[in-house]
């Protein structure tokens, strides 16, 4: 087979007749052409020349050239192809480093093997720049909705042509119990798109909450035109959802809005997945109200919400227990992933029996360490004190509120509290110093006693201990694990320490050490109110 003997302007009408089919740029085939034709001239010429190909654009002819560069003295490595300054005056009159001399040199005519190696190289390039076209078509798409026809099912994945390409819906990203046949039509969320060696994968989803989310902006005009946002999403494919709303114009109602007239908006969407019952909630920022929504349809007696922890409990009337909870707990796990808080459900009884067990505890307190009867104890805790500390120290008028206290009541009350309080922070300190924690750290403003036990059985004996610690470690806090929380218990966290609490006192051991300075904290307390200043106007933008 002989390319150059061809007519010339076969090039270009195959070059277009490629490029057309594959829909990439025509100049990209005629490049694979032009390294194709090159690579054969090396076998032809020899492997160490630099042999260009160009094919003109207009007539198809192909101009074959050998290229050498100038390089300096020292650096020749390939003398088929390199020369130096001296070497090439025979050819510049006055030639430069990086200086190159081009001789035209005669086509050739392709062998079988080498015409078949160009055909490789050229199918080669082809592939390359259609997969470049997919990826850069559907990278900015991500996030949208696809209509596509199903193709084939390998494995359980169903592959669907979506025009230009073809996307995978992974097994898991299907609704399930829904099955495909060949030539079906199916609307896909295209979760994300990769490049890899066999090509960009585009990866299509329907049981991503996002899809519903979609879903819901094109029936709702409200949605699409930004007067109703979605805030929230949580799914049990197939089965289950709620999804909160809100309006920003108070004449319009949003759940009626995604409702529609006779139901006929939110009746598309159902349709669309396979009959997943939707809950469509009114979002509201404070959290026990947007909880209490979000249990629907069971009542809430009471919410009690722990911001620190991100847990939330709830007490529901008893015959409300199984509504709230769902069948296989679904309504309650949907209303955690909707709110983004770890629920605890409470019947009225169990909470009335907590809080009567609290009640008992804190009277035993009361008896036993103020040497009080169960009733004198019991006006005490009815009267909302829970600790020795506040009534050791709280006001005194707070105390002659209490039937039958007067102020020399009062005042032996405290003087109990006080005097038993201080035996206890007497002992403790001894047993902080038996544990070898040494006067750097006790001597250190904010620790007390109790906290320097809980610090020296942990093995933090010093200042330099104390200073090394991260605020969490000493507050708890919660880790995320494979989508799990799990609880990291502090050192202070018994003694109520918060975290802002922990982290100013290690902040203030590090000054105190030198470590640090207060000019050093204030900047890069600055610098880091800045940066979340700047990324929340990024995120309104």
């Amino acid at each position: 087979m002989a390319i150059t003997s061809a007519n010339q302007l076969e090039l270009l009408q195959t070059a277009e007749a490629v490029a057309r089919e594959k829909m990439i740029d025509p100049a990209l085939v005629i490049e694979a052409m032009e390294e194709s034709l090159a690579r054969a001239a090396k076998s032809r010429y020899g492997s160490d020349l630099d042999i260009r190909v160009s094919i003109d654009r207009k007539t198809g002819r192909a101009t074959f050239t050998r290229v050498r560069t100038v390089v300096e003295d020292d650096m020749v490595e390939n003398d088929k192809a390199e020369l130096t300054v001296e070497q090439a005056k025979q050819y510049l009159e006055d030639p430069k480093v990086g200086d190159t001399i081009v001789d035209e040199v005669p086509p050739v005519d392709m062998g079988r093997i080498a015409a078949q190696s160009a055909k490789q190289v050229i199918l080669q390039k082809v592939r390359e720049a259609e997969r470049d076209r997919q990826f850069e078509e559907f990278k900015d798409r991500v996030g949208t909705i696809i209509n596509g026809v199903v193709k084939r099912e390998e494995y359980g994945n169903v592959i669907v042509d979506i025009g230009r390409g073809e996307g995978v819906l992974r097994r898991n990203d299907k609704i399930g119990r829904e099955s495909y046949r060949n030539g079906d039509r199916i609307r896909c969320y295209i979760k994300d798109v990769r490049r890899e060696t066999r090509g960009p994968q585009v990866f299509l989803s329907r049981t991503a909450p996002e899809f519903m989310a979609e879903l819901f902006k094109m029936e709702v005009p409200e949605i699409y035109d930004g007067i109703i946002e979605i805030k929230a999403v949580a799914r049990d494919p197939g089965s289950r959802a709620k999804i909160a709303v809100i309006s920003y114009d108070n004449a319009i109602d949003p759940v009626g809005a995604c409702v529609g007239m006779r139901g006929s908006r939110v009746q598309a969407v159902v349709n669309e997945l396979q009959g997943e019952k939707i809950d469509i909630i009114p979002w509201n920022e404070d959290a026990a109200t947007f909880l209490v929504n979000a249990l629907q349809p069971a009542e809430v007696t009471k919410v009690v919400i722990d911001e620190d922890a991100e847990r939330i409990e709830v007490v529901v009337p008893d015959e409300q227990l199984s509504l709230a909870i769902g069948r296989r707990g679904q309504n309650v796990r949907l209303a955690s992933q909707l709110t983004g808080l770890d629920i605890d459900i409470l019947t009225e009884e169990e909470e009335s029996k907590r809080r009567q067990a609290e009640f008992e505890e804190r009277t035993r307190l009361f008896m036993d360490t103020l040497d009080l009867d169960e009733f004198f104890a019991q006006l005490l805790v009815a009267e909302g004190f829970t600790s020795l500390e506040e009534v050791a120290y709280v006001d005194i008028d707070e105390l002659l509120v209490i039937d039958g206290v007067d102020e020399s009541t009062a005042e032996e009350l405290q003087a109990r509290a006080r005097d038993y309080l201080d035996e206890q922070n007497k002992k403790a300190l001894e047993k902080a110093k038996e544990l070898g924690v040494e006067e750097s750290l006790i001597e250190f403003e904010g620790l007390t006693p109790q906290m320097l036990v809980a610090l020296g059985e942990d093995g933090v004996k010093t200042l330099e201990d104390f200073a090394t610690c991260a605020d969490w470690e000493l507050a708890g806090g919660w880790t995320t694990v494979n989508g799990e929380r799990i609880k990291d218990d502090g050192l202070l966290e018994p003694f109520d320490v918060s975290l802002e609490e922990a982290q100013n006192m290690v902040m203030t051991a590090r000054v105190k050490l030198g470590w640090v300075t207060i000019e050093e904290l204030e900047a890069q307390a600055a610098a880091e109110a800045e940066a979340a200043a700047a990324e929340a106007e990024e995120a309104e933008g």
